[in-house]
């Protein structure tokens, strides 16, 4: 790992000074792509630089105590290599999570689909709270989101919605969210005061630009037109401006009708389109590696019960890292940060384990 880290320095070193060079300015193509590459690396060198600051501090404090010194100043001198001890050994593990492949996706915006599982119209209902929890974790993050289609119910659920959340790595963070959502509660709809049990599947795809993987060939999809309804199927407008796409070679189908604009909808449906392609590309290309590595916490399948939000006991579990927090309002309002930092901490511990021979 060191003599990477010693190439990547050099190179960080080298961008340096090729960014102060008149002519690499004058050249903007250049300059940017420099100026990533510097962004990228800066990191990992400035923790590879304090590193090698404990390193040294710990290679003088040794020497000083080889100099017999007396009982005051030597109390000092272990306190000191005690300290660099651990700066080496907390830097140590930062460098590794900084240096492992990261996932190309994570800066991409996302788009997010809640379909109602389990339990009817309180799977609904349960639906319309996770988007809520959602798009109020995006306005936490100053992240901006918009519905790209629902399925709205006459008590105000959704037996599905599909909707984009944009901004700086949000799908390095809510790429954990895919599986089975459970809640147990009281419905509104029960008299008998039962607690019931219903789930929700949440999928969460990386949103992807025009890339090989997800070409799209005319004469592979049927473009339909529709006029966009609501719930109790009322007419949103009197147009023909929903859209349906389907993909025949995949049998997917996607929907937007969430603009009045034809030309939006369609838009909008193409993306979620070749964000279900690209997903389908990549888990075939996962189940090919399985044996090798991990990309998630769990195994990120659809149909994982990820975690459960108990009603009457203020409780939400993740279970694929045990963890329970009594705060239930407070994720259901999307403080969700806590949850996500334990699940990339766990990721990351996995992964480093794995790696741990490379080292």
């Amino acid at each position: 790992m060191f003599d990477k880290l010693d190439a990547i320095e050099n190179r960080f070193e080298e961008i340096n000074i090729k960014i102060a060079d008149p002519a690499v300015i004058s050249d903007t193509e250049q300059y940017a792509k420099l100026m990533k590459e510097h962004s990228e690396l800066s990191e990992i060198v400035e923790k590879f630089r304090e590193y090698k600051k404990y390193k040294k501090a710990l290679q003088d404090a040794k020497e000083m105590l080889e100099e017999k010194p007396d009982k005051e100043l030597r109390e000092m001198i272990m306190a000191e290599i005690e300290d660099a001890e651990a700066g080496i050994e907390r830097t140590t593990r930062e460098l590794k999570i900084l240096v492992m492949p990261k996932d190309p996706n994570d800066d991409k915006n996302v788009i997010i689909e809640i379909r109602g599982g389990a339990g009817g119209e309180e799977a609904a209902l349960f639906s319309a709270v996770l988007y809520r929890m959602f798009t109020r974790y995006a306005e936490r993050k100053n992240w901006t989101y918009e519905i790209i289609d629902a399925n709205e119910t006459e008590l105000g659920g959704f037996k599905e919605v599909v909707f984009s959340i944009e901004g700086k790595g949000a799908y390095s963070r809510l790429k954990y969210e895919s599986g089975v959502h459970r809640v147990q509660r009281v419905p509104t709809t029960e008299s008998g005061g039962r607690i019931h049990t219903s789930t929700v599947t949440v999928a969460v795809l990386p949103e992807v630009d025009d890339v090989p993987e997800v070409e799209i060939n005319p004469n592979d999809i049927k473009i339909d037109t529709y006029r966009a309804s609501g719930a109790g199927g009322q007419h949103v407008n009197k147009t023909s401006s929903a859209i349906r796409i389907t993909h025949f070679p995949t049998g997917i189908v996607v929907t937007c009708q969430d603009q009045r604009s034809q030309h939006k909808n369609k838009d909008k449906a193409m993306r979620v389109l070749k964000a279900k392609l690209y997903e389908l590309a990549q888990s075939k290309l996962d189940s090919e590696i399985a044996e090798n590595r991990r990309i998630q916490v769990g195994t990120g399948d659809r149909s994982e019960r990820i975690r459960t939000y108990n009603y009457p006991q203020g409780r939400v579990t993740d279970h694929r890292i045990g963890l329970t927090l009594y705060k239930l309002d407070q994720v259901l309002d999307g403080d969700l940060d806590e949850i996500i930092d334990a699940l990339i901490t766990e990721d990351q511990t996995k992964k480093i384990a794995n790696q741990e021979n490379a080292f």
